[in-house]
């Protein structure tokens, strides 16, 4: 079995922003399918940074997990089943969708050939859980897609202080093992900043960490060691990520 696609990935309106392990983003230049009406809006959107992206993934007898829904065309010998390992496992997922936000099911994807997920204007980011000690935790609704021996699991905060305080979820969705991890973000990688702790802490005001290491104890404090310090900083509550691990962080709220 073979098949050859054209204007597609060779198109010299598309860019391949990014590859690792078998997922790559593409980018489209320009939207071209303007009207008079909107033509203006879509060339300052394109000056702007305002694009379509699509997740690829080349399957080579190998599986993915894709977003329930987020599938938009499939080319080659690649089976969909529901992942699913019998009725408890069904039961775990729909609990860990409740409190999550992610959909219960996630699709999986196997055999060999090409996937191409729905177009977003979203930024798409590939992590390699190996540079995360193999262990990350994702704020809601960020999760696209992963190389299916990735492991799912909820976590729970470390209080529940740091949900209610802070105004988070109190739980969160985990990722564990070895591969590749896709993530949907409102910002782009560029304006992502990196903060790597040795056994030290980060304080940040607001919610501003879209990932962090699973080994990092999370909670919710007051900025200054007393009321009147906290006052007169101006902050207030700050979520604070304690220990050895990393955190993912963007720049603007």
């Amino acid at each position: 079995m073979s098949f050859n696609i054209t204007n597609f990935l060779n198109n010299d309106d598309i860019i391949v922003k990014q590859t690792k392990g078998c997922f790559s983003i593409v980018e489209y230049k320009h939207d071209l399918s303007v009207t008079p009406l909107n033509a203006m809006a879509e060339y300052f959107n394109g000056q702007m940074n305002v694009r379509k992206r699509q997740l690829v993934a080349q399957l080579d007898r190998s599986a993915i997990t894709l977003q329930q829904g987020a599938m938009q065309w499939v080319v080659g010998d690649i089976n969909a089943t529901t992942g699913l390992k019998g009725a408890g496992d069904f039961f775990k997922k729909a609990l860990r969708g409740s409190v999550t936000g992610e959909s219960a099911i996630k699709p999986e994807y196997k055999g060999t050939g090409m996937i191409v997920s729905e177009p977003t204007y979203r930024h798409l980011i590939i992590i390699d859980l190996d540079d995360w000690n193999r262990g990350i935790l994702v704020e809601d609704g960020m999760y696209l897609a992963s190389d299916a021996e990735v492991e799912h699991k909820t976590v729970m905060r470390s209080t529940v202080s740091s949900a209610t305080l802070g105004n988070e979820s109190l739980f969160n969705l985990g990722l564990f093992g070895t591969g590749f991890v896709v993530l949907e973000s409102d910002i782009p990688e560029e304006e992502l900043v990196e903060v790597e702790l040795h056994n030290d802490t980060l304080k940040i005001d607001g919610s501003l960490a879209i990932a962090w290491s699973e080994s990092l104890t999370f909670t919710v404090e007051r900025s200054g060691k007393s009321l009147i310090g906290s006052a007169a900083s101006g902050e207030g509550l700050v979520n604070v990520y304690r220990g050895t691990g990393r955190v993912l962080m963007k720049l603007v709220s």
